[in-house]
């Protein structure tokens, strides 16, 4: 059938819906069939049972929304909930959720295989042996309360607040949980940023002060993206839409990636460079704009601070010169310096790091420049998480954007708070009046965020211990670097006093916890959450799909626990009732913050949280609500998203109002500083906070023209080309964009070594709680090493042939896969395999591999047992596993590689491949940690502490993004003290 009678087939089948007064939501395909029930029908949808064929059987559901926690994406869910049995049947998208559409990948779905795992945790459990030794007791959630609460109260009471620490990966809320740690008082948030995208955060945030780009892909006239970002990259489902939207609508891309991965195929440029050198062939493309002129030279003028930076670098002027005088800079005189400097950076230098051929560099750079102000870009993971100096690569992608003035413009690049609405909570606890040394260390003064990572290092170096250890939506042991000396520190109660694993399935890393509580998947606890998919603000509802079915009924449902599997908790609710019994009398201030305000002396509820928030903190939602006679909590509970704005634009350009402007003062490069307190606002999304004036005066924004715009939340109010904050800290030779060769470039690999790439992901799996979803552990269960075919015919080497792949402290074996969709002399392992379980505990039988753990002295070797099979249980088709090969866990043999600068783990290793030795079998793991201490001090020496170059005294700079921030007294460097380190 040709377009146009779809058209008209569907423009037939929207006005008979409508005709009903029913909401016609069209299929992506414009077919002449709706795409999702109508939403007037959601208390009641009739399908016909597939199973029943040929007979017809009716089904009634009830469709009740919520999001996906499958990703950080939270792309909508519609649940159908089956009206007889009360039990979920299927998940399907919400066409009323803003970023996803009504669209899911893959993983959305299987959220039904997650909440009917026949292995997941159901009850609470307490060790009853020693860590790791397999010995379990069930509890009841009382005793594990009342035992957590009083560790904790104590270790506050005592003044140990550094030895609380909630460890956290995919939060999948805004905010929720830092609010109670503040509660608590303790600086004791602990994130996976340093493992995930503190390369690319760094980058940005040094131009544009907020660490996340928003790419308006649907309406750009040219895409770059860096890696694999229609499967895997942020924010998964939403941008991909976006991105084919954009190429439905003429878009090109361009995509740099060293595999030939889904987005490649896409490509109108795929190129494949050597991993590092991406930095050189991007400022290759901006010296082509630059030496061209074809760059937004009233952008440029207007927002970069290049009077900042002609006033104090030696390298904007010729010899002989004078420096410009602050304020009297001449613009011509500053692209004459850009012109000299970028010179070098020509398409020939760029094709010798590459390898990628200098003609087609120069037809992208030639590409890019047509874009004008329709220039989207993203680069997230990929090589600013895989190389030391990953940062400047994502500094020198923005650049581009900085160039052209695509920046907050219709297909350019936004900052993304401007993209996101967090809405203000019922309470807001002041921030912790502390500094943790473990998380925040003084060598890594400008790190984002935190140095996860090395927590086991840092804690064997006697920097602190931790009393109470909480993981959630984490598995250090498994995702982590070097995760052997995750197992030595878990194991040694001088280190962790108590460790507490919230987690819906079992892990590698709770197999060392002390107590193992069950928490919901993402149907089954609530959430609020905001992503920058595109230009526009909106604000996502997860919720427990049973028990908002259950109200639409018009039962009472007051603890998640009454409708979830077992005894499974949501987590909102575990952290209000723990607060409560760390502050039964109020005496400490702490319980305050989770007291009831309808029912003072009762804690609060889940509803009574939510319910003040979208009355009183999300514009619109109200009026919206009453207008189909709704709350706006019985609004978000039946639609589970709502859009706050769209078409944010260039807020950069936003006037000051005249209310904001109190006796200002304005500095001589234009910064305005007011004494009046900034606007209360209902969203409080994270925002940089630079510097006020030396009497008080809060910055308000900068001076363009005859105008005071809002600028950016950067230290000069502008798109920082030159980093003053690079500069002061101890890092000037890096204060403006550059390209930095890597731990990895060929300069720095022995004879033998090549580079192995870890970072890609497979786009059906999740981290660490997909390892039952069945449908996605069929469509991808093993991670081989991609290997070229001319490296491999070196090698002597097979498709299905085992190779020990050896890194600086051990080796893993693995079997090869030889192809030609991935760079010559590169090796590839996606990083979502190895999932193992010890012979004496339960686990994800589906996907995960028996292994038996060995251990001498600093010696540790993890040996396969059997791989995955069949097995009974309560679903049958456990019994159809038809796979054994789970994959090899390969992160244990990688040692710490934190990036001086952004604290980053740099993932790509230089490595030897060889063909198995004798005794070699597939799974087979060996890591020194001797030799693991060896190379975390030997990146500690690559760092410049805070304590010998902080230009002010003070431990980090103060506007720099920080999750809990502290009061700004507790920034100050502690006097005569330094670090303990054994």
């Amino acid at each position: 059938m040709n377009p146009e009678a779809n058209n008209t087939m569907n423009s037939a089948s929207c006005r008979e819906t409508e005709a009903r007064g029913e909401t016609f939501y069209p299929g992506p395909s414009r077919s002449h069939l709706a795409a999702f029930p109508p939403k007037e029908r959601w208390d009641d949808w009739t399908e016909l049972d597939s199973q029943a064929w040929p007979r017809r059987k009716e089904r009634h559901y009830s469709l009740v929304p919520t999001t996906c926690f499958n990703c950080e994406s939270a792309c909508g869910l519609l649940a159908y909930i089956d009206k007889v049995t009360g039990e979920v049947q299927k998940f399907e998208g919400n066409p009323e959720h803003p970023g996803s559409r009504g669209r899911n990948c893959a993983k959305g779905p299987a959220t039904l295989n997650q909440i009917h795992d026949p292995d997941r945790i159901l009850y609470p459990l307490k060790r009853a042996g020693k860590r790791g030794q397999g010995k379990w007791e069930q509890t009841t959630w009382d005793a594990a309360l009342d035992e957590i609460a009083s560790r904790i109260r104590k270790a506050i009471v005592e003044d140990r607040r550094n030895e609380i620490m909630y460890h956290v990966g995919r939060p999948g809320e805004d905010g929720f949980t830092e609010r109670i740690l503040a509660a608590w008082g303790v600086d004791g948030h602990n994130s996976h940023t340093n493992i995930c995208s503190s390369g690319s955060r760094e980058g940005y945030q040094l131009w544009m002060g907020l660490d996340r780009p928003s790419p308006d892909h649907a309406n750009a006239k040219v895409i770059l993206l860096i890696s694999a970002h229609l499967e895997s990259g942020h924010y998964f489902n939403p941008h991909a839409q976006r991105v084919i939207d954009g190429k439905a609508n003429g878009a090109k891309l361009i995509v740099f990636d060293t595999r030939l991965s889904h987005t490649a195929t896409h490509a109108d440029y795929w190129v494949a460079p050597y991993p590092g050198s991406e930095g050189a062939m991007l400022l290759a493309i901006a010296n082509y704009l630059i030496q061209n002129d074809l760059y937004n030279r009233e952008f440029v003028k207007r927002w970069w601070n290049w009077e900042e930076f002609l006033a104090v670098e030696p390298i904007a002027r010729d010899a002989g010169e004078t420096p410009a005088v602050p304020g009297e800079g001449d613009f011509e005189h500053f692209e004459n310096a850009l012109k000299r400097i970028y010179k070098d950076y020509t398409f020939e230098f760029a094709a010798q790091e590459s390898g990628v051929d200098a003609k087609t560099i120069e037809e992208i750079a030639k590409l890019v420049a047509t874009a004008g102000t329709r220039f989207s870009s993203h680069n997230w993971r990929s090589v600013s998480s895989g190389v030391s100096g990953g940062w400047a690569v994502a500094r020198a992608l923005f650049m581009l954007n900085a160039l052209l003035g695509a920046v907050a413009t219709e297909g350019g690049v936004f900052p993304n708070a401007w993209n996101k609405f967090v809405p203000k909570p019922i309470y807001t606890p002041a921030h912790p009046q502390m500094w943790n040394e473990t998380q925040w260390p003084r060598e890594y003064p400008l790190s984002m965020n935190e140095m996860s990572f090395l927590l086991p290092h840092f804690l064997k170096d006697g920097r602190g211990r931790l009393e109470v250890y909480f993981t959630r939506v984490y598995n250090p042991v498994w995702t982590n670097p070097d995760g052997f000396s995750w197992i030595e520190m878990l194991t040694d109660p001088d280190l962790v006093g108590c460790y507490v694993a919230l987690t819906p399935t079992w892990n590698e890393t709770s197999y060392f916890a002390d107590y193992v509580l069950p928490m919901g998947h993402g149907s089954e606890r609530h959430d609020i959450h905001s992503y920058e998919t595109h230009d526009a603000q909106w604000l996502g509802f997860r919720q427990p799909v049973k028990k908002a079915d259950r109200q639409r009924e018009g039962e009472t449902v007051n603890d998640t626990r009454q409708i979830n599997p077992g005894e499974v908790w949501e987590e909102n609710e575990f952290w209000m009732e723990l607060t409560w019994r760390i502050d039964p009398d109020g005496r400490l201030g702490i319980r305050q913050y989770v007291e009831s305000k309808k029912n003072p002396g009762s804690r609060l509820s889940v509803d009574e949280y939510y319910e003040w928030i979208f009355d009183n903190s999300v514009p619109g939602l109200p009026q919206k609500a009453a207008a189909e006679g709704l709350t706006p909590l019985e609004f978000m509970r039946r639609y589970g998203a709502v859009e706050v704005k769209q078409k944010v634009g260039q807020v950069y350009e936003e006037a000051v109002s005249p209310e904001e402007l109190e006796d200002i003062r304005e500095d001589a490069s234009g910064r305005v500083f007011s004494r009046a307190a900034k606007p209360a606002s209902p969203n409080v999304v994270p925002v940089p906070s630079p510097d006020g004036d030396a009497d008080g005066r809060r910055f308000a924004g900068v001076r363009t023209g005859n105008e005071i715009k809002r600028g950016f939340p950067t230290p000069s109010g502008r798109l920082e080309f030159y980093s003053r904050t690079l500069a002061d800290w101890g890092w000037p030779e890096f204060a403006i964009p550059g390209y930095i060769k890597s731990h990895v470039h060929p300069d720095s690999l022995e004879p033998g070594q090549t580079i192995l790439i870890s970072t890609f992901r497979l786009p059906v799996q999740i981290h660490t709680r997909s390892a039952n979803a069945k449908w996605l552990d069929e469509i991808a269960h093993t991670n081989p090493l991609w290997i070229h075919t001319s490296h491999a015919a070196k090698l002597g080497v097979r498709t299905g042939d085992l190779l020990r792949v050896e890194t600086e402290i051990g080796y893993y074996v693995v079997r090869a896969w030889v192809t030609e969709g991935i760079r010559p002399g590169i090796v590839a392992c996606s990083h979502h395999m190895g999932r193992w379980k010890l012979s004496e505990q339960d686990g994800q039988r589906q996907l995960m591999a028996t292994v038996k753990l060995n251990h001498a002295g600093t010696e540790w070797g993890l040996k396969r047992e059997k791989g995955a099979g069949p097995y009974k249980s309560s679903d049958p088709d456990t019994l159809r596993i038809w796979w054994s090969d789970v994959g090899i866990h390969q992160n244990m043999t990688f040692p710490v590689h934190p990036d001086p600068i952004s604290g980053m783990h740099c993932w790509h290793q230089a490595v030897r491949i060889k063909r198995a030795e004798a005794g070699d079998n597939t799974g087979d793991v060996f890591v020194d940690t001797q030799k693991s201490r060896e190379v975390y001090r030997k990146w500690l020496g690559m760092t410049r502490p805070a304590d010998r170059f902080s230009p002010d005294g003070t431990r980090r700079p103060y506007w720099m993004l920080r999750p809990l921030k502290p009061a700004r007294e507790f920034y100050k460097l502690p006097e005569n003290e330094s670090v303990a380190v054994k």
